[in-house]
């Protein structure tokens, strides 16, 4: 279903996934990865949200490390692998390549004008930060890792952000949750849900704490918020 493209910035040239709805014109989304790389999962996803009608695109943000990285969850060595890229990320480096990305996707002659980001896991974190330090217009972070010690960037917010907050997250625990409910709850730009009983990435499909019904509730969540902001 999808395309391949090269964006290309003043530090180099990387690739990305796009997938093109039916409508000759639509709102813009970029997907933003998980620790696992541009992997069948986020191809899925961005398939997925061609199909809901955006012109969806997922750049490999680890190129500086290791181009085109394509790995599931369903092994040790690949879990090994996946924290060890995610140790030696740039996420200043690569906010600034998402930023890129929503440049270059606005400019396809596909894209009708508004650009949005949605992020999972690391991406969640990216996600965060695409919202509060770039143009995205409106950006979905889902169970993001790492944004309790940024909460204070939200002061830089000024497009509307979804967090999806998993309350069993191992990677969130009870604590920093609790530092970015208290602080983001009442900003006027932030809509966070949170999900019972789910851990960390509950909307993997395929995923070990995939939840179904925590997943479809979320997904759709989003799909109403882009609907709103970027239609």
């Amino acid at each position: 279903m999808g395309e391949r493209t090269t964006i290309t910035t003043d530090d180099g040239a990387f690739s990305a996934y796009v997938a093109r709805p039916k409508a000759a014109s639509a709102p813009a989304v970029v997907v933003i990865q998980e620790i696992f790389g541009v992997n069948q999962v986020m191809r899925d996803v961005t398939d997925g949200l061609a199909g809901q009608g955006y012109l969806a695109i997922c750049p490999d943000l680890f190129w500086r490390i290791e181009p085109g990285v394509d790995i599931t969850d369903q092994s040790e060595a690949e879990w090994k692998k996946a924290f060890a890229l995610m140790n030696a990320f740039d996420v200043d480096a690569g906010v600034k390549d998402i930023a890129a990305t929503l440049a270059a996707i606005r400019k396809d002659p596909g894209c009708s004008g508004k650009a949005g980001v949605v992020g999972f896991c690391l991406g969640g974190l990216l996600a965060f930060l695409t919202a509060t330090r770039t143009d995205s217009d409106a950006s979905v972070a889902y169970y993001g890792v790492g944004i309790e010690s940024r909460v204070a960037e939200a002061e830089k917010l000024a497009q509307p952000l979804m967090l999806h907050i998993a309350e069993e997250d191992q990677f969130t625990p009870k604590a920093a949750q609790a530092v970015i409910l208290q602080a983001l709850k009442d900003h006027p730009m932030i809509e966070i849900h949170t999900y019972p009983g789910c851990d960390h990435a509950f909307a993997r499909l395929g995923g070990e704490h995939y939840n179904d019904e925590a997943a479809k509730l979320a997904n759709g969540r989003t799909l109403q918020f882009f609907g709103k902001h970027l239609g």
